[in-house]
């Protein structure tokens, strides 16, 4: 397949650039693979698209403030994305700075705090922050919350609070798991109430999920690395799900990568570490039976992944509707609610 078979018109002022007011007060498209229908709702509406004994799981990442501003020795401005931090000490980052650093070389922060570039592995650079205190306080005290490329503004304060779910526990994403955005606690009061249990995996969304696909080819697409951790009460959860005839839910593309990159024989497994899977039609997804999610880049491989879920055509028409409905895109956007085409489970 090629990265042209998913594409779509997108008229830019559908890209929201701020949340809502309130958090489930979104949009959410209704989109049933099996019976080829789309329904418009309410996410506020989601607990009674879902059934008692339904499990939803959410990803419980924490996003970093992970956008930093320096200069070079030479003066030169440099913004600095982290990536991943990777020790205590120690990161990768994406660098926007007009001549690439050498190894050794310094970036000073507005502090005085100095970065060492310690080399480069593929697109990304090693820095070292210098000194004792350790890079994620450091974060804490300097970071600025890293939006998305395509919001043409700055963060603000109130973005420290919207770009991170009310779950959010495990620092060490500097992207949110944006479809978690959407609940607030009285929403998840309301699934309680409707007897939806929740549960948890951990994946640490890097900014690679922005990237474009640099080939034509999707056979020919590297993946970029991210951490996750799926623990083994989830799997009991997943396990005691099925059992009693309900369905599993995932909130998000991050929560199918990590319980995809955790099987094993089928079944999902404790795991914790890297993954690169890449899913796009032709692959099977077992894991999950239904899947909430924010609308996507044209051409990215989160659309590849839920119309590897849902079919190409008809998540390619489903996004025609939510264009001409004029749903809100992307990471402050509506959400969906996708239900598979075969009747039933995806994973026994």
């Amino acid at each position: 397949m090629k990265k042209s078979d998913f594409h779509f018109d997108l008229p830019p002022d559908l890209i929201a650039q701020a949340p809502l007011a309130q958090r489930s007060a979104s949009r959410l498209l209704v989109a049933d693979a099996h019976a080829a229908t789309l329904e418009d709702r309410a996410f506020a509406a989601l607990p009674e698209l879902l059934r008692a004994g339904d499990l939803l799981v959410f990803n419980d990442t924490r996003v970093l403030p992970a956008r930093l501003f320096g200069h070079k020795d030479s003066g030169g401005a440099v913004e600095i994305l982290i990536e991943r931090v990777t020790g205590t000490h120690e990161a990768l980052a994406q660098l926007g700075v007009s001549k690439k650093p050498k190894e050794g070389g310094r970036i000073v922060l507005a502090d005085g705090s100095v970065l060492r570039v310690l080399g480069r592995d593929g697109e990304f650079f090693r820095l070292h922050l210098e000194g004792a205190e350790p890079l994620e306080k450091l974060l804490l005290r300097l970071g600025r919350m890293p939006l998305p490329p395509y919001i043409e503004r700055a963060a603000d304060r109130s973005d420290e609070e919207r770009y991170q779910t009310v779950f959010a526990r495990n620092s060490g994403a500097v992207a949110a798991p944006t479809a978690g955005l959407h609940f607030d606690a009285a929403l998840l009061e309301a699934l309680r109430a409707r007897g939806v249990d929740s549960g948890h995996v951990t994946l640490h969304v890097g900014a690679g999920t922005f990237q474009p696909m640099r080939s034509e080819r999707l056979e020919d697409h590297v993946m970029h690395r991210e951490w996750l951790n799926v623990g083994a009460e989830l799997v009991e959860q997943i396990r005691a799900t099925r059992a009693r005839g309900g369905r599993v839910v995932a909130v998000g593309t991050t929560v199918v990568r990590a319980l995809e990159s955790s099987l094993v024989d089928g079944q999902v497994a404790p795991f914790a570490g890297e993954t690169q899977i890449f899913i796009f039609p032709g692959y099977r997804i077992r894991s999950v039976d239904g899947l909430v999610t924010n609308f996507h880049l044209p051409e990215s491989t989160l659309l590849m992944l839920v119309s590897a879920f849902a079919g190409r055509e008809f998540m390619l028409a489903a996004y025609r509707h939510a264009v001409e409905q004029r749903y809100r895109f992307f990471s402050y956007g509506d959400a969906m609610l996708l239900w598979p085409p075969a009747a039933g489970r995806q994973s026994q």
